[in-house]
């Protein structure tokens, strides 16, 4: 396939799960988490130091990439969500709240990369995870496995939240934590399951994200718009919109990057962002909800009815 798309793959793989993230988190305890940027950067620099101390492949350090975000999330909500929610703080406060964390964070990936640099004379600052691929079918293996496995853990959340117990009391919370806790739900437990869930997925997106994309200290501050472009654009009220939205715009970045440089040349390249950024505020104009509130059944049926009755009325005739 061409570099643009592969590359373009690959990148929009870990923008749908931090978007997922986002929106699952938003959902569930109505917070902005503006911390996804550096628990992104945890997760690239957890899969990169296991791989320069210790060898191997990039892959067989994604599960602990994200079991390391599911900590930065329990952290974050047992240090600052859960307190702020039990005192009824405004949604404004508890999206300062996760601003705080992840400055916070920010500052210790800096100092890892002091320590990394110091300490094993590594270059953590600037690094090109794809020089740890390896090829598959004449491309970048991460072309073909990362959307695959990004789409796997799409079903493994969908099967969760609609099949098992858990799942579906977690859901019944999110939809009305009032109800929910008069049910006998235990809504503490469900609010800190959505932040392990979140952290982990913001995390292996993060490592998903520096497969394609030179990875630095601050790589989750460069995209933390396309994250939340990628959230709003799948719509705040369905995590599945979330992730779709996240490989929209994650793709329309490459692919439009792509199309434009070559009619209009590479200057083009300077406003890359501008390209998703444009194309959510579009779609945002025509669909409010996002790509969740598109009625596409309806579409779909008004357009196999249309050309039913294009048969039949050519029948009659």
């Amino acid at each position: 396939m061409p570099p643009w798309m592969s590359s373009g793959l690959i990148y929009a793989s870990g923008l749908a799960l931090t978007a997922g993230s986002i929106t699952l988190l938003y959902i569930a305890t109505r917070t902005f988490n503006f911390a996804v940027a550096s628990m992104a950067t945890i997760g690239f620099y957890t899969v990169y130091t296991g791989v320069a101390l210790y060898g191997g492949l990039p892959y067989q350090y994604f599960p602990l990439a994200l079991l390391v975000g599911a900590i930065t999330g329990v952290i974050c909500y047992y240090g600052l969500n859960r307190p702020l929610l039990r005192r009824q703080a405004a949604e404004i406060t508890l999206m300062m709240s996760t601003l705080g964390y992840d400055l916070v964070l920010l500052s210790l990936i800096q100092m890892y990369a002091d320590f990394l640099t110091n300490t094993y004379k590594l270059f953590p600052r600037r690094v090109t995870m794809s020089l740890y691929d390896f090829e598959l079918f004449g491309d970048r293996a991460a072309a073909f496995i990362l959307p695959v496995i990004a789409i796997g853990i799409l079903m493994i959340l969908h099967i969760f939240l609609t099949k098992t117990k858990f799942g579906v009391a977690m859901r019944a919370t999110i939809e009305n934590p009032v109800l929910a806790g008069a049910s006998g739900i235990n809504s503490d437990r469900v609010y800190l399951v959505s932040w392990i869930i979140s952290g982990g997925m913001a995390a292996l997106g993060g490592a998903f994200m520096a497969m394609a994309m030179t990875g630095t200290p601050v790589m989750g501050m460069y995209t933390i718009p396309l994250m939340f472009a990628g959230a709003i654009l799948g719509g705040l009220g369905s995590i599945y919109g979330g992730i779709l939205g996240g490989f929209v715009i994650g793709l329309t970045e490459y692919a439009g990057v792509f199309l434009l440089s070559q009619k209009f040349g590479a200057w083009v390249l300077g406003y890359r962002m501008g390209i998703p950024l444009f194309i959510m505020a579009a779609t945002l104009l025509i669909f409010p909800r996002g790509l969740s509130g598109i009625p596409l059944f309806k579409i779909l049926k008004s357009l196999a009815g249309g050309s039913l009755g294009g048969e039949k009325r050519g029948v009659s005739a």
